[in-house]
């Protein structure tokens, strides 16, 4: 199963709140799958498949030590792989907080804020160039 985009640029939600790209908060008790996916891919432009980023928000967020990665990895991200799980369309950073989310040609994502001239290119220009898809919405009509 191919979790992963290219050539695509997923577009704020219809009913997105954020006019701007907010940076998710954190919450008291810590670290949001959210705040955690912004870090990650605001950090690492280009880096990050979607596959990639979703196990990396997954050990960060459930804090898996390195010495278990270590030892388990390949067997954890099997595991965490099995389980059906929603795709980036369905993440807060494009549903909430204003972030448009590009993936190049191999996969590899850059976040893009609603409103600045690099999102409007995109959703003009895109159907040339990448595939546009919407975010989910927060509600249904």
């Amino acid at each position: 199963m191919d979790l992963n985009y290219y050539d695509t640029f997923i577009m704020v939600a219809a009913d997105c709140p954020a006019e701007n790209g907010i940076v998710p908060p954190d919450k008291k008790s810590g670290r949001t799958k959210p705040g955690i996916e912004f870090e990650l891919i605001a950090n690492h432009p280009y880096k990050y498949t979607s596959e990639d980023l979703l196990y990396e928000v997954h050990i960060r967020h459930k804090n898996i030590p390195e010495e278990e990665l270590a030892a388990k990895g390949t067997q954890i991200r099997d595991e965490f792989f099995q389980k059906p799980m929603p795709c980036l369309r369905a993440s807060m950073l494009p549903k909430k907080y204003g972030w448009g989310i590009h993936f190049n040609a191999e996969g590899k994502m850059a976040l893009v804020p609603v409103g600045s001239p690099d999102y409007r290119r995109f959703v003009e220009q895109g159907k040339e160039d990448v595939k546009l898809l919407a975010a989910m919405r927060n509600s249904k009509k």
